[in-house]
């Protein structure tokens, strides 16, 4: 049997795109995704794009019998594990979610793969462990913090468990690769960040005011010891980010043994200032706004050093700001309500 790349969470942002990089590198692949915050039809573009069948499995981390029968079926010899909730407010009203699915359905996950003999992982961590850091940029060395949120703390507990394993077993072959702030969209518009109900991320909020759909965009906090007091985070196409996935795959599967921690970001920090005016110039269109208090979970500023990376993936990001702000707008131009159908008007009584 051909060897199989599970691809855990695949029908979500980051896993759709990532799925696309593996499978035009000549990777086959097997998608499992619960839908919570996915569709089937990314699914159906992603085989459009690749000009292929794609095995999709819907379903859940968290039951064991499906792994097992996964696992038992498939000829899997890696996995790509993004399936995880990833709103940090959310996260704050929402904890017991968050450590439920993120971190016991990780646990599960590792069960299944051990009694399956397979060791190759790639685990879809944040740069929200860093908690609050003590400089910028952050190095991966500088050591995790304490999370602002249960989002991060989810995520760090997930690292420390991988780290366990990998201490225990040498053999694990695991990359945890800590993201910075993916914005974009495949230059197609065919795929981009369509998240069930109302977003939360920065992007596909400012891109919904844009096309009319919300009035204003809400700026959260502007008394931040920033430049104009507004959060600064260091964005990366997240077409960038996934080539960052296809280059750790290809280090584990070079027999590179126990866990490895890697950064994936720009280095470049901007302000939510400053990406609304950028926005505003590659679009010409205005962009309302106004301030409301900090949200809960929030960190000043988060930019990556990315040069561990460099080195040792021979990975950097390509793609600019003024990419990822084209790419995004085309996303949501094409698709403005995601990957759901256009909502139906409902008509006045008496026409």
């Amino acid at each position: 049997m051909r060897k199989t790349t599970l691809i855990t969470g695949g029908a979500g942002y980051i896993g759709s795109h990532t799925a696309l990089q593996l499978i035009e590198s000549g990777h086959s692949v097997l998608i499992l995704d619960n839908l919570c915050n996915s569709s089937r039809e990314a699914i159906a573009r992603l085989q459009l794009l690749s000009h292929s069948s794609i095995d999709f499995i819907e379903g859940d981390i968290r039951d064991a019998a499906l792994l097992e029968e996964i696992f038992s079926t498939y000829a899997i010899d890696a996995v790509l594990h993004f399936a995880g909730l990833k709103a940090v407010a959310q996260s704050v009203r929402r904890p017991m979610d968050y450590y439920a699915n993120n971190v016991v359905g990780t646990l599960n996950l590792c069960q299944a793969m051990a009694r399956a003999h397979v060791f190759n992982l790639v685990f879809s961590s944040s740069a929200t462990v860093y908690g609050e850091p003590a400089s910028m940029p952050i190095v991966e060395d500088h050591g995790t913090g304490k999370p602002a949120n249960p989002y991060g703390r989810s995520k760090l507990m997930i690292e420390e468990l991988l780290s366990d394993l990998a201490a225990a077993d040498a053999r694990w072959n695991m990359a945890v690769l800590r993201y910075f702030n993916p914005i974009g969209a495949h230059q197609s518009g065919l795929i981009g960040e369509a998240p069930n109900g109302r977003p939360n991320n920065l992007l596909p909020c400012l891109t919904e005011v844009a096309s009319g759909q919300r009035a204003a965009l809400t700026v959260y906090g502007n008394d931040y010891p920033t430049v104009d007091g507004t959060c600064i985070r260091d964005y990366i196409h997240v077409l960038d980010l996934a080539e960052g996935h296809l280059k750790a795959l290809q280090v584990l599967h070079g027999d590179e043994h126990g866990l490895h921690v890697w950064n994936l970001g720009t280095g470049s920090g901007y302000s939510v200032l400053q990406i609304i005016s950028a926005f505003e110039d590659v679009t010409g269109l205005r962009i309302p706004y106004r301030f409301a208090p900090r949200r809960a979970g929030d960190v000043a500023e988060c930019r990556a050093d990315v040069s561990k990376a460099g080195r040792e993936l021979g990975w950097r990001a390509q793609r600019e700001l003024t990419q990822m702000l084209i790419d995004s707008w085309r996303w949501q131009t094409h698709n403005p309500w995601g990957y759901r159908p256009q909502p139906v008007p409902l008509l006045a009584v008496g026409t």
